[in-house]
């Protein structure tokens, strides 16, 4: 019996050494130790054998099996080698290179406009974008059920905390920490709950503060005006027109001569030449009172502008909401 076992085996792992093809193997595998195969056979004959060596031959069979197993495996993984190692490859050719990846355009502009007003001497501060209704509306002049409330659109997390609606609250703040001179911008991101072709819930904002001795609307001006020159050119003219904001008084927006007709009247600025870019004027005194500054001493002045609205204007976008929908055809342009 032993020898007939071990004449099976012979012929198995002669039979794998000569196939030369998955499909060869497998069909020795199939003949000796698949579900019909010479080994399952010999092994539901064993009933035949003499009772004394049925023990013996069903454990060398069963050896022999799980040694045929390993040998059609070992054969099978050296045949995908080979079939690997055929494959040419030509160390010439140029690789794959990645994809180059850029800032987000609303990113770009927020970084050109910071670095304009670092040149001009200004320090960048950062706060929370969660406020507290102090920071964001009452240290800012805004009174409880004021209706200038009404302009800022809010999400409310609770009756005393909400998402900022500006980055004004950092006027506050910086304020507060710091004696003058002051020179700040505020950069972040602001929350409202308004969305169309010009508004998102959620927009992006810079905001400025200066506050020293002697500081007037001249002072304002001069600034602003350099910085509309440095981020569209010299000949972008720019006007200021009354306009009424709880933190400062006078109040003024700020226009800019259509940088898609230089003037002369079109659709992007209702034919009237004129671009309304950003909000400013002189700080309020009770902003002073509020963070112990000595009102009749120092001025200063305030302007803040969103980002994606000078992207637009840049860029002559006439949809916001291209900046959030990630469509890769519109951020590649940038």
């Amino acid at each position: 019996m032993d020898k007939s076992i071990e004449d099976i085996k012979d012929e198995a792992l002669k039979a794998i050494d000569a196939a030369d093809d998955r499909q060869a193997v497998e069909a020795v595998s199939t003949r000796y130790i698949g579900r019909k195969g010479v080994i399952t056979q010999f092994l539901r004959n064993l009933s035949n054998l003499p009772k004394e060596d049925r023990p013996g031959a069903g454990k060398r069979a069963n050896q022999v099996k799980e040694l045929l197993q390993k040998a059609i495996t070992d054969a099978l993984s050296a045949i995908d080698a080979r079939a690997a190692g055929d494959i040419e490859i030509d160390v010439s050719l140029p690789g794959r290179s990645a994809q180059r990846g850029y800032l987000h355009p609303v990113t770009q502009v927020t970084h050109q406009i910071c670095d304009i007003f670092r040149r001009l001497g200004f320090d960048i501060a950062e706060g929370p974008e969660v406020e507290t209704d102090y920071y964001n509306f009452q240290a800012l002049n805004f009174p409880k059920d004021h209706p200038a409330r009404d302009m800022q659109d809010t999400f409310f997390v609770s009756d005393t905390v909400v998402l900022r609606t500006h980055t004004s609250p950092l006027q506050i703040r910086t304020m507060e920490k710091y004696k003058p001179p002051l020179r700040i911008i505020m950069p972040g991101k602001v929350f409202r709950c308004d969305s169309d072709l010009t508004h998102t819930p959620m927009f992006n904002q810079v905001e400025g503060l200066m506050v020293d001795e002697h500081i007037s609307l001249g002072d304002l001006k001069g600034i602003l005006t350099v910085f509309v020159h440095e981020m569209f050119d010299e000949q972008t003219g720019l006007r200021f027109r009354p306009s009424f904001f709880p933190f400062t008084e006078p109040s003024a927006e700020v226009d800019i001569l259509c940088v898609i007709c230089r003037g002369e009247g079109c659709r992007v600025c209702s034919h009237s030449g004129w671009l309304e870019i950003l909000g400013s004027g002189m700080v309020h005194p009770a902003l002073f009172e509020n963070v112990g500054y000595e009102a009749d001493r120092y001025t200063g002045f305030a302007f803040g502008m969103g980002v994606e609205r000078i992207a637009m204007l840049k860029y002559g976008i006439d949809d916001i909401r291209k900046f959030f929908e990630n469509d890769m055809r519109f951020l590649g342009q940038f």
